[in-house]
């Protein structure tokens, strides 16, 4: 038995370092795409709300495509599994297009032609690399798989930065050729070396379909899967969605009205307001891990809850001691708080789905949720700043995050009173 469960461990391991190996790739040429293009739309825009339009597109896109990507991926069958098909054939495609970027800037047709066919194909595989976690790692040990991935895509953030300090002035074609490189070897050691035709939910997934002779069965398609959620008198999903929404937003609020929060509240120029939310971004990785582990222990549910409200109090924290050292402390104890959420969420849904064949369809979702919180809620808390002033911005945000406190702890409640035990 003891061999078996290192074994497991060993087979565990190796998948999430392959995952986080093909999201960091993925996450590297994001980064970049965030901090770099906007400046070559500049060359050409002289509106900050047009440039800031059309690089929302990859967000829009990714509300449409992610979802239904991730069924199409549930519902394929083939000898390489369901996943990797789709990895080999858009990987190297998004990496042409990521690389093309520089070399099309000139022409402002041109690279919003590119732009969008890579935001496109960027978004139609990136909820299949992260299902192949699910796929393989047993749903009492997703935790921490997911959070090495979440540690793996923090990275990408500092990798982005040191590309942009150290490469993109004198050498902007090479600075993009750089995380188009690291996607295409990820994808050599990732065709290599996994075939999730070999996944526990894979076959899981074929006995099914062996069982009801009928690869179209309800509950398959993503309006089949949002419908069963939708008319579930458990809730449990449906509330997790919404929590997700709501605390997308409050992250997402928190990062990004914190520069004008720092020149307008604390007196801050603005790089050095640019600068407040970076030390919180190490605060997460430290926090990932352990988090994941205690979650595991004691519940997720119950860790998510304690660390939202943690997200909540710093904020509140920010608010009282209105310094730019309190202001970085706050966000410190709130990105530490937030990894519990960041970490367990989509393992939670994961877990409740009702089946391995909707795994891909259920992190399509996860990511509607959160990309539409990340819409949403900069514009919404925003609106609360019109009406109370930039003094209480971080506080806007705790009211925010304390609504999704109290919809985790309503799905906690749901779930104590299910007889059925989904490593919650």
């Amino acid at each position: 038995m003891t061999t078996t469960s290192s074994a497991q461990r060993v087979r565990t391991g190796r998948i999430t370092f392959f995952v986080a190996l093909a999201v960091f790739a993925q996450e590297s040429t994001w980064n970049l795409y965030d901090s770099q293009v906007p400046p070559l739309l500049r060359e050409h825009i002289g509106s900050a709300a047009v440039v800031g339009l059309l690089m929302g597109m990859d967000n829009v896109l990714g509300i449409f495509i992610q979802p239904w990507m991730g069924n199409r991926s549930d519902r394929t069958r083939t000898s390489w599994g369901r996943r990797i098909p789709y990895l080999v054939a858009g990987m190297p495609l998004a990496a042409l297009l990521f690389l093309a970027i520089p070399h099309v800037a000139a022409s402002l047709p041109l690279l919003i032609l590119v732009m969008f066919g890579y935001a496109l194909v960027a978004n139609s595989f990136k909820p299949i690399a992260e299902s192949l976690l699910p796929d393989f790692v047993p749903p009492e040990r997703r935790s921490r798989a997911n959070a090495v991935v979440k540690i793996a895509s923090s990275l990408t953030v500092m990798v982005a930065a040191l590309i942009s300090i150290f490469l993109i002035d004198d050498h902007p074609k090479l600075s993009f050729a750089i995380p188009a490189i690291l996607m295409m070897t990820s994808l050599a050691v990732l065709a290599a070396k996994v075939r999730d035709n070999r996944s526990p939910a894979y076959r899981t997934a074929l006995d099914e379909d062996h069982a009801e002779r009928d690869q179209e069965a309800p509950g398959v398609r993503v309006r089949d899967s949002v419908l069963d959620i939708a008319r579930d008198a458990d809730r449990s999903r449906l509330l997790l969605l919404v929590s997700i929404l709501l605390f997308g937003g409050a992250w997402a609020a928190s990062r990004a009205l914190m520069t004008p929060y720092g020149m307008e509240t604390l007196g801050m120029s603005r790089g050095e307001a640019g600068g407040l939310t970076l030390p919180s971004g190490v605060a997460f990785i430290v926090a990932a891990y352990p988090v994941a582990r205690l979650a595991e222990r004691f519940g997720r549910l119950r860790v998510m809850t304690v660390g939202m409200t943690v997200f909540a109090a710093g904020m509140v924290l920010g608010t009282v001691v209105q310094t730019p050292t309190g202001a970085v402390i706050a966000l410190c104890v709130a990105a530490a708080g937030a990894s519990s959420f960041l970490v367990n969420a989509v393992v939670v849904l994961w877990n409740l789905a009702p089946s391995d064949r909707v795994v891909g369809t259920y992190t399509g979702l996860y990511t509607v949720g959160w990309v539409s919180g990340g819409f949403l809620g900069p514009a919404l808390v925003g609106g609360m700043v019109d009406l109370t002033g930039w003094s209480l911005l971080l506080l806007d945000v705790a009211v925010i995050a304390l609504l999704a406190v109290l919809v985790v702890a309503r799905v906690n409640a749901l779930q104590r009173r299910s007889s059925v035990s989904r490593a919650l």
